[in-house]
């Protein structure tokens, strides 16, 4: 049996930047974290003679191509495992649709475990490339090259995205002080429900692509947050960063009419008088998690508990995708 481990992400400045519709044509960067929130992939050979598949569905086909699930039934094809004697389990400790890129993670940890099953070896880079080759090119998915990459490489990360496809990326210059300290002090909050991320998503597509100056206005300046947020947290300036992610949110805010509602304002609102610095919906908003940076993480956690959201406390992954066991 093969087990994978792929870690869930939060973005800590730059977000949306990584879409190619935009870094095709303006370049992206971006500072995203892997947390020690997982998806797992187990794969074992069966004697049955027939593929098997449980995820929120349970598939049970006799070829790749009748496979339902595009993920699994692309990534099968890439890496050209045909056997029809295999079972394939995803389990996550969070579930999908919540903004913390659990497709990307999915995607990069089933890879790795068919690479293993090949016995080919790959690279952090190749693996969140070939992630990317399904999800955005394959599948046609609007969305960017940010999740499968910070879940492949893990860490607390820097990305810059090129024009010409190119990914750089190198850890971010972080003292151990003000490590602890930042996961100290960022506090995540469920807001009870999901979204699909691809309506909104495709509006910034859509509109970046028709070179809206509006969307453009407001990307090239979230590029510069990512920037400045990646400068305080290497200069240990943590309350700095606090106030860039609430410019972060009202500038996210700005970029679609479904990145925010009612109930998301007035927690926010809630939590920025109640001991927050700084916060922002992670993932595409409309749902999923709030992130603040806390001045006051007692009063913070009192104010959200009252508004009965549910906090989910976590640690930095500096590990990536990874094979548990082979």
């Amino acid at each position: 049996m093969i087990i994978t481990r792929s870690p869930l992400r939060v973005s800590l400045g730059g977000g949306g930047t990584d879409l190619p519709s935009y870094y095709r044509e303006h370049g992206g960067f971006l500072v995203a974290a892997a947390i020690d929130k997982y998806v797992y992939i187990t794969q074992h050979r069966t004697f049955q003679q027939e593929i098997i598949i449980k995820y929120s569905k349970l598939e049970r086909v006799a070829s790749v191509d009748e496979i339902e699930h595009p993920i699994v039934r692309e990534a099968l094809k890439m890496t050209g495992v045909t056997d029809p004697h295999l079972e394939l389990t995803s389990m996550a400790d969070i579930p999908g649709g919540t903004g913390l890129g659990s497709s990307g993670s999915f995607t990069t940890g089933l890879l790795k475990a068919l690479h293993a099953y090949r016995k080919h070896p790959i690279s952090a880079a190749d693996l969140a490339e070939q992630a990317c080759e399904i999800e955005l090119n394959k599948l046609g998915e609007p969305i960017g090259k940010q999740d499968q990459y910070i879940a492949a490489v893990g860490g607390i990360t820097a990305f810059t995205f090129h024009p010409d496809g190119r990914v750089e990326y190198r850890p971010c210059k972080i003292s151990e002080e003000t490590l602890f300290n930042l996961e100290d002090n960022l506090l995540l909050f469920f807001t009870g429900y999901s979204r699909s991320a691809s309506k909104i998503l495709k509006d910034q597509n859509d509109r970046s692509q028709k070179q809206d100056q509006t969307m453009l206005d407001n990307l090239h300046f979230t590029k510069e947050l990512g920037y400045k947020s990646l400068a305080a947290l290497e200069g240990g300036q943590l309350e700095e960063f606090g106030r860039l992610m609430d410019v972060h949110w009202q500038r996210k805010k700005a970029r679609s009419a479904g990145m925010s509602n009612d109930k998301i304002n007035e927690w926010y609102e809630h939590a920025m008088a109640s001991g927050a610095l700084g916060g922002k919906v992670i993932g595409a908003g409309g749902g999923g998690f709030l992130m603040f940076y806390a001045g006051d993480k007692q009063r913070l956690r009192h104010a959200m508990r009252e508004r009965g959201l549910q906090e989910v406390r976590f640690r930095f992954d500096f590990e990536g995708t990874k094979i548990l066991a082979q």
